[in-house]
């Protein structure tokens, strides 16, 4: 299946960069391009794209009103990868309450860039590892030593616990696989029961109630 995607950025290189990089592909293809926020609108409605590769920083309407926009249009609507070069912390939880799936670095790697974008559309949610850990670090710091909402996972049975505590830990489908003796398939049924059952967005939100209910700490290891 093909991969539709939008490139918002207001910068011509950075977009002739990312679409290189794309059409380099074959299960990928850029079906249209923006300069800034509302552009970006406009573009996808007009081409629906699967998942839209966002900058932060624009002209008029910025990334993050824009990525808010794109996700109240409901179910169906594109996923969203923010792709910045500010490794800050406002733009990461402000991208997260606007329903963004994905931050990565403009300066990311292109298998790591395709990658993303494959994830992202087949469901998951991704972030550069620095982003993940100050994300991380965010919630270690303002959660109190005992953990809280831990009552949310009487919702859950004690395999998906076992799911979600992994997943927490920054495992991928695969490594939790192998450390549960299941096959793939199996580990992504659990995570989508998990994400219904707890109502959670992504795999990035299901890490921060993770953290908050004492599935990992800081001693944990974390990619």
């Amino acid at each position: 299946m093909t991969t539709r995607v939008v490139l918002v950025d207001d910068q011509t290189l950075v977009r002739t960069g990312f679409r290189m990089i794309l059409d380099e592909t074959d299960d990928i293809v850029v079906v249209g391009e923006a300069a800034d926020g509302a552009a970006a609108l406009t573009v996808v409605a007009r081409t629906r794209p699967d998942v839209v590769l966002m900058d932060v920083r624009m002209p008029g309407l910025g990334g993050i009103d824009a990525t808010r926009r794109i996700r109240a249009t409901g179910e169906g609507s594109p996923k969203v990868i923010i792709l910045t070069t500010f490794d800050l912390d406002e733009y990461v939880f402000a991208g997260l309450q606007a329903g963004a799936s994905g931050f990565l670095l403009k300066d990311t790697l292109a298998a790591d860039l395709r990658a993303a974008v494959r994830a992202v559309a087949a469901g998951d949610a991704v972030a550069a590892p620095s982003v993940t850990r100050r994300l991380i670090t965010h919630f270690l710091n303002s959660t109190p030593s005992r953990p809280r909402g831990t009552r949310r996972l009487d919702a859950l049975t004690a395999r998906e616990i076992e799911v979600l505590t992994l997943i927490t830990r920054g495992r991928s489908n695969l490594e939790i696989a192998a450390e549960l003796h299941l096959s793939e398939g199996t580990v992504k049924t659990h995570v989508g029961h998990i994400l219904a059952k707890l109502s959670l967005r992504d795999r990035v939100h299901a890490v921060i109630l993770g953290y908050e209910c004492g599935l990992a700490s800081a001693d944990d290891k974390h990619p």
